[in-house]
């Protein structure tokens, strides 16, 4: 049996349900493909909780339950300061898994990559970080990134299979977010603006501040990351996000925020009662070409297949050379830690697999 060792950065929502979904399937896993994940390290914001070998299932269980119940890593047995989360790669390989949101995290991800280590990333930063930081990340099939665009939707793996079997992309239109994508429903049920943020924050379903959706900020990301993924040399400011506030929101805290949002409730019921009067929906739409791209909240007709979702469904519509006449689409829920977390064990299991071979 191979033992495939992961170091966890990150144990918010999507961390702690990336956890129990991993002990759930390490012995079917096990059965299925003769390797077992274990894990190494876990770390938060206050450190590690790191023996120096597999972490015992019982001490990632208390992990999950003392961070779901507010507590740190550092303050449990075993839990300690790191002042460097690379001082914690072992010699052989292992998969490092970042589901954080944090910036920065590209420089250790490019050295522990250069050292021989795997890296699975639910973060969109590190990718969205310089052209050259990108490609040095991705070139080398080493990296896998599925739920940073499409949550648990396998739309990466889509596009590189379509690119390396030589199609060429003409266009990708899509509703990328599934926080936007719910609360475009709610408006047009009628629901305040202000009102949905609120249960898609209480749901999981916003980044950790709400703005990080709402200014199309992580729609853009996730764009570019598809754009380079087509190979397409673009940096952000390729890819401008519209916002769904003022300026004037930007600067203050979260809690405030939060409470400001009242503020634009008339505004985006008079946007929906506009829309609905010319027959039409309102999506916040990312728009790829070859020649650029657009992140916006749109007016589209009623039988647009964009128009057409509800809740938190995402969907891909890719136009190539060889799905030029009727696009390539992909479909599904786009937000929850649920689904999130599975995409990213389905890239920890390709890469498990991947490993297996490695002589």
């Amino acid at each position: 049996m191979t033992q495939i060792q992961i170091i966890q950065i990150g144990m918010g929502g999507v961390g702690r349900t990336l956890v129990q979904q991993i002990l759930a399937q390490r012995a079917p896993l096990a059965a299925r493909y003769g390797f077992v994940l274990d894990y190494l390290a876990l770390l938060d914001q206050s450190g590690a909780l790191h023996t120096g070998q597999a972490l015992t299932t019982e001490t990632v269980r208390a992990a999950v339950a003392a961070k779901q119940d507010g507590h740190k890593l550092v303050s449990l047995t075993n839990g300690h300061a790191v002042a460097d989360w690379r001082a914690l790669l072992p010699s052989t390989p292992c998969i490092i898994v970042d589901v954080t949101a944090a910036d920065g995290m590209e420089h250790g991800l490019l050295e522990a990559l250069t050292a021989g280590q795997r890296l699975v990333l639910a973060n969109k930063r590190p990718l969205t970080a310089t052209l050259a930081t990108f490609i040095d990340l991705t070139a080398h099939g080493k990296t896998r990134y599925e739920a940073t665009v499409g949550a648990g939707l396998p739309i990466i793996s889509t596009l590189q299979n379509l690119l390396d079997s030589g199609d060429a992309l003409l266009q990708i239109e899509a509703s990328m977010s599934g926080t936007l994508a719910y609360l475009c429903s709610a408006l047009e049920q009628q629901q305040p603006l202000s009102t949905a943020v609120q249960t898609a924050r209480s749901r999981g379903w916003t980044e950790p501040d709400p703005r990080d959706d709402l200014s199309g900020a992580d729609v853009a990301r996730k764009a570019l990351i598809l754009a380079r993924t087509a190979g397409l040399p673009w940096d952000m400011n390729a890819v401008p996000g519209e916002p769904w506030f003022p300026p004037e929101l930007a600067t203050i805290s979260v809690e405030d925020f939060m409470q400001r949002l009242s503020d634009l409730d008339a505004r985006f019921a008079h946007e929906v009662a506009q829309a609905r009067a010319q027959n039409m929906a309102v999506r916040y739409v990312a728009t790829i070409t070859p020649a650029g791209a657009s992140v916006a909240l749109k007016h589209l007709p009623a039988d647009h297949p964009l128009a057409t979702l509800r809740g938190t469904d995402n969907l891909f519509a890719l136009t190539t050379t060889r799905y030029e006449t009727q696009p390539l689409v992909v479909r599904g829920p786009g937000a929850g830690v649920d689904v999130t977390a599975a995409g990213v064990l389905g890239d920890i299991v390709a890469t498990a697999r991947e490993m297996q071979t490695v002589p």
